[in-house]
């Protein structure tokens, strides 16, 4: 039987697939980069470092995984060169490459490294198709102002991952509040809820925050997630709503986000590019 392993960051996201996996029937194992622990409950993943990841990476092939799925949030790890493996040295230069040039290309590199060792990277949504909604408005009823801003949105957005820089941006009135860079959405929104008076009309449309991969991304990793924080941040931001490329992200605990969208006012909607 196929053997998953579960490359955990930090966030819902990775014990929403433990439980995917575990409910499948389907046997798996987690790991962790050391420094950014996991909430695993009654997990007990296996530690890495970069600096030793060709170990690491037998030791995922010794316990018979044959697929891995990357899932939740890291930064960048400080390389400590004492540390480094022979092997591992041979691997290096392509993972400090790829860190220079951006989110995607580190991330390019790492489905190439685990790739050379024959395991299949897959996706989230290959272990929990729900994740990802069909096009169409699941809460709320975006107004024309706001499908207009959400489409200047989406232009950004676009333009930002052509650079390689982040996946989201936010817009009201049809001007551009913040865009998303390394330190990530939430402190988009915090810049949105501390600066409302940038808005030129206080009566008018109140914003969208829009989310979308990066123009030519490798979607099996770091496709954009949307949950319940994500949901509470735009409430505090001010925003009317949360809009996101259809199938071009990760929506966690559908039902509570809906149910509490409805309580807030707040549309979702999951946007045909």
């Amino acid at each position: 039987m196929t053997v998953t392993a579960i490359i955990a960051g930090q966030g819902a996201l990775p014990p929403y697939l433990a439980a995917a996996l575990q409910a499948q029937g389907m046997p798996y194992v987690t790991a962790e980069l050391d420094g950014f622990a996991a909430d695993l409950p009654g997990e007990s993943p296996i530690r890495f470092r970069l600096e030793r990841l060709a170990p690491f990476l037998d030791q995922l092939a010794d316990q018979g995984v044959s697929r891995v799925v990357f899932g939740g949030a890291i930064r960048r790890p400080r390389l400590e060169p004492e540390l480094i493996d022979p092997r591992t040295a041979t691997l290096l230069p392509r993972l400090m490459t790829g860190m220079a040039g951006g989110d995607d290309a580190a991330l390019r590199a790492v489905i190439s490294i685990f790739e050379e060792w024959s395991f299949q990277v897959i996706g989230a949504d290959a272990v929990a198709p729900e994740l990802v909604p069909g096009p169409g408005v699941l809460a709320g009823d975006p107004s024309e102002a706001d499908r207009r801003d959400a489409a200047r949105a989406a232009e950004i957005v676009a333009g930002l991952g052509t650079f390689d820089i982040g996946q989201g941006a936010v817009v009201a009135q049809g001007l551009c509040l913040a865009v998303e860079t390394l330190p990530g959405t939430d402190a988009m929104l915090d810049f949105v809820a501390r600066h409302g008076d940038l808005r030129p009309d206080t009566k008018g449309a109140k914003g969208v925050l829009y989310k979308a991969p990066k123009p030519g991304q490798d979607r099996r990793i770091d496709l954009p997630m949307l949950g319940p924080a994500t949901l509470e941040a735009v409430s505090a931001a001010g925003l009317a709503g949360i809009a996101w490329e259809a199938g071009g992200a990760l929506l966690l605990d559908r039902a509570a986000m809906i149910e509490a969208a409805g309580r807030a006012g707040i549309f979702l909607w999951a946007r045909e590019p």
